[in-house]
């Protein structure tokens, strides 16, 4: 049993010594582990991408743009690195109104009228980390589940009974408790139910995400959460997710472990949004460059609440923000699909399909192992207590509904294996 495991013991003597643990990492930084350093077990690749963005994101002054850069970004038939960071500065904040046009355009050029639906399913949310704005952290004083196959197996019928083909699969980042062996199964258990399977797991090594993908596994999706490496630091107090760099290079070995697919996310609100969204773009462009035969997603999430986040005070994102940055994504990279998830309100989600985003969730839990409570209305008798709070339940017979009447094509799935 490793020492960042205090959450598996029911004993009052080691919850003490973890309480106390905790409060020594919250108030001496010199009890904390070196952030830019790879622990023995973790996989180095030969990859200057990491250098590339971090020097552009902090080379990025939002406030030195003004309108004339924004016009002249705007007039460019292609959009180029310094035109992706004018549109997100603040000086493109009054010609939001026509780069939503610009952005709705591309979409329809590249995607046409289509919204591509999923669903995520939480099967574990044992976490081994201490990040301080997160529902799972291994502080918390939460219920924890590790599902069952029988019971992942189970959560799997009644979601694509109702309709999904597209599954997300997360795990708290518990390599102890949700290990790579653990996962590949439940892969294989989606097989049998979806057309197309997604992970959101804690970084892994290159031969993992390799066997994963042979389980049935076709992308992965990893937040960096923030860009800014000493804020980074500040919020990611242990655990393996402390080292920035091993998250930092995971979609790239996800790449070369041969998965189809890799997502990229900023979670607004941690630091700076805009110089984390703009590193977020420039992240998916330098692997698009160099790995141009893979599908790449980017998603925005803000910041929601969660227990005990009063230590997380988040730097705002409104609305109008994040409408903004959504559209910068789409004018930079109009290739890339962009995910806009149930943390955002339902009328949020239902116009920025029809600008932006080409990918929703729906029918969505965050718990672990309530499914058949929340679909079939039959409680549940062991639930998992969830991440975050979401702002948009809708089932899929709902949103496949609504997106229907506003003239979009609501897609299930656009993937066969031959």
């Amino acid at each position: 049993m490793g020492e960042d495991a205090e959450y598996f013991v029911d004993s009052a003597c080691l919850r003490g010594a973890a309480l106390e643990k905790k409060h020594r990492l919250e108030n001496d930084p010199a009890s904390r582990t070196d952030a830019m350093e790879y622990a023995p077990d973790m996989e180095q690749i030969d990859s200057d991408v990491r250098e590339k963005v971090l020097t552009a994101m902090k080379d990025y002054d939002p406030a030195a743009y003004c309108a004339a850069d924004v016009e002249r970004a705007l007039a460019h038939e292609t959009c180029g690195v310094e035109d992706f960071a004018a549109l997100l500065s603040p000086a493109a904040a009054p010609f939001l109104e026509r780069m939503a046009k610009r952005a709705q355009r591309e979409t329809g050029r590249h995607f046409g009228n289509t919204v591509y639906v999923f669903t995520p399913l939480y099967i574990a949310n044992y976490c081994d980390n201490y990040c301080v704005y997160c529902g799972f952290n291994r502080y918390n004083d939460i219920v924890r589940r590790r599902l069952e196959m029988v019971e992942i197996a189970r959560e799997m019928e009644i979601i694509a009974a109702s309709g999904i083909e597209e599954i997300l699969i997360l795990t708290g980042e518990s390599p102890v408790k949700s290990d790579i062996s653990y996962i590949g199964a439940a892969c294989r258990l989606a097989r049998q139910y979806f057309r197309s399977v997604g992970l959101e797991i804690y970084p892994v090594n290159t031969a993992d995400y390799r066997y994963l993908h042979e389980c049935g596994a076709d992308y992965v999706t990893v937040f960096q959460e923030t860009y800014d490496t000493a804020r980074y630091e500040e919020l990611h107090l242990a655990g393996r997710k402390r080292v920035f760099p091993y998250r930092f290079e995971a979609q790239e070995r996800a790449i070369l472990g041969g998965m189809r697919g890799v997502g990229f996310s900023a979670l607004l609100g941690l630091s700076d949004f805009r110089r984390d969204a703009l590193a977020t773009a420039l992240h998916v462009y330098f692997l698009q460059r160099k790995y141009p035969h893979v599908e790449y997603s980017l998603s925005c999430p803000r910041l929601r609440p969660i227990v005990n986040n009063a230590n997380i005070h988040a730097h705002d994102v409104h609305e109008k923000e994040l409408c903004q940055v959504l559209c910068a994504y789409r004018i930079f990279l109009p290739y890339v699909g962009v995910t806009v998830s149930s943390r955002e309100s339902a009328s949020f989600r239902d116009g920025i399909v029809k600008i932006a985003a080409t990918k929703v969730s729906a029918g969505v839990s965050t718990g672990i192992g309530d499914h058949e409570e929340k679909y079939e209305g039959k409680k549940a008798l062991a639930a998992g207590d969830e991440q975050f709070e979401i702002a948009d339940a809708r089932s899929l017979a709902e949103m496949y509904a609504g997106l229907s009447r506003s003239g979009l094509q609501p897609v299930l799935n656009d993937y066969v294996y031959v």
